[in-house]
């Protein structure tokens, strides 16, 4: 038997962030080292188109180019102007990938629904355009995001970080989706996203880290420690073998399994990554 990592994707991760500017080429490598193949990458708004791009390439990881919902508060027209003209400039590029991260936060507090709704729907418009499947924020917003994929089309892609109902998980398998699930499913609490895990074929789902986000529950501190001034770890790449097993146990099928048809799934939904 080899000894070798398991190979993995990480099919959301903010590498550009700041958190990681400390030591990005250092934390990518050692995730690279334990099986993490691949990185995703989302842009959130136009002023990071350029730097999602140049790191995917750097580390032949892959990306996206979109408007994130909490970014369109202060988005303008022209940013998707400027989103058009990437896509059509990087049209040939294999390492892009998707459209994302795009969608919905009916969670977040001041942001204005209307204008989440226009960006979300001129983006659907560019993705049906370019022939590119989605990454796609849902929070609180399931029913509302499928009514815009219904009504423009789509080609599929990701539903990140995903926690709706049975129901709507299947409405968008049935369009092409396959459901993002990392850190939070760690958490033994969480047992409306462990049944949903559970109840889901493994042909349905890939794994995430939304790093530094979404920590697993064993970077997680409690607001009563952090009140004490107990900084938060960083989320990262590197943990998503450990949220792996956490789901392989979920699921009842061995690592071996789960990291073959995650690869799968991925390759099925950013057929960009065939030939990584």
């Amino acid at each position: 038997m080899s000894d070798l990592p398991l190979e993995w994707i990480d099919t959301h991760c903010h590498l550009d962030a700041l958190e990681f500017e400390a030591d990005r080429e250092d934390m990518r490598a050692r995730a690279q080292r334990l099986g993490v193949r691949h990185c995703i990458l989302p842009a959130v708004e136009r002023a990071n188109f350029l730097s999602v791009q140049t790191l995917a390439h750097r580390w032949k990881d892959h990306y996206a180019l979109g408007i994130h919902p909490l970014f369109t508060l202060k988005a303008q027209e022209k940013d998707l102007a400027v989103l058009k003209q990437s896509l059509t400039q990087n049209a040939q590029d294999p390492r892009l990938v998707a459209v994302g991260e795009v969608g919905l936060d009916g969670f977040v507090p001041g942001l204005d629904w209307s204008r989440q709704l226009y960006f979300y729907e001129q983006q659907l418009k560019l993705a049906k355009t370019f022939g590119l499947p989605l990454i796609l924020h849902v929070r609180r917003s399931c029913d509302a995001l499928l009514k815009g994929l219904k009504e423009v089309g789509t080609s599929g892609g990701i539903a990140h970080a995903f926690n709706g109902s049975q129901v709507q998980a299947q409405q968008f398998v049935d369009m092409g989706f396959c459901l993002g699930f990392g850190g939070a499913v760690t958490f033994e609490r969480a047992l409306h996203l462990r049944r949903l895990l559970v109840d889901l074929p493994l042909t349905s789902i890939v794994l995430e880290t939304d790093a530094p986000d979404i920590p697993p529950q064993w970077l997680y501190v409690k607001a009563s420690e952090r009140a004490l001034g107990v900084a938060s770890p960083r989320n990262s790449p590197e943990e998503l073998p450990r949220i792996a097993k956490v789901v392989a146990e979920l699921k009842g099928v061995s690592l071996e399994a789960l990291s073959a048809q995650c690869g799968q799934n991925v390759r099925r939904v950013f057929p960009r990554m065939e030939n990584p």
